[in-house]
């Protein structure tokens, strides 16, 4: 068997189970799953540990060189390291979950951790998935993936993961949500989700979660095997 560790970009539109997916096949594989938003949540911590305020963009821009950003893969996702220490935990606080969306919304910070991103990527066997992991963050990712499903499949899994919980719709209300979201997504302004010329279009629609996690871990050794 060839043991080479390939870089996979998979993106695909939302409550297609790009995250959940990825994560599973990546620890099946032994790869490193690269959690971005985990990754936000990092820079986050770090400014407001810094004592730097949230709205200045240039104060923020100037810390990121320091910090040392590093994941470490896990059974179930990653640890998070800032300057080599573990906050994996510290970045799930209400407080990051208040200023993570204005950190994320500075193009500094995004370049960064793009290019934090594809420093990983490049000694391969990472997964990363998103919207535009294919044609922005890892354009010469040995596989593309495009993770989707119809509208009616999406909404009913969504449908079925709120039933319950405080999160409650209807199908309806979901199902339009999914729509309203892939025409947000694929209009948007800033890196859209856009499905590339060389990625392969994985629908799973008719496919359970075990068979599509199987399906994908077929493509990724056809894709090793032909390297």
């Amino acid at each position: 068997m060839n043991t080479k560790k390939i870089a996979i970009a998979i993106d695909g539109p939302a409550g297609a189970g790009k995250s959940s997916i990825s994560k599973v096949v990546a620890n099946e594989l032994g790869y490193l799953y690269i959690d971005t938003g985990s990754m936000y949540r990092g820079v986050t911590w770090a400014v407001l540990d810094s004592q730097i305020d949230v709205k200045d963009q240039a104060a923020v821009e100037a810390l990121l060189p320091s910090l040392n950003l590093t994941l470490e893969p896990t059974a179930t996702a990653c640890k998070v390291y800032i300057k080599g220490k573990d906050v994996t935990s510290l970045i799930r606080q209400q407080q990051i979950n208040d200023n993570v969306s204005t950190i994320a919304s500075y193009k500094g910070v995004r370049q960064y951790l793009v290019e934090r991103q594809q420093e990983m990527a490049a000694v391969g066997g990472v997964i990363l998935d998103g919207r535009d992991i294919g044609s922005v963050v890892l354009p010469n990712a040995e596989l593309k993936i495009y993770l989707t499903a119809s509208v009616d499949a999406r909404a009913k899994r969504r449908w079925l993961e709120v039933q319950g919980t405080s999160n409650e719709q209807t199908l309806d209300e979901i199902k339009k949500n999914v729509v309203s979201r892939d025409e947000m997504d694929k209009n948007r302004e800033e890196s859209p989700l856009v499905c590339v010329e060389d990625a392969v279009v994985v629908d799973s629609s008719n496919m359970n979660f075990d068979e599509t996690v199987a399906y994908i871990l077929n493509l990724v050794q056809e894709t090793i095997n032909h390297e």
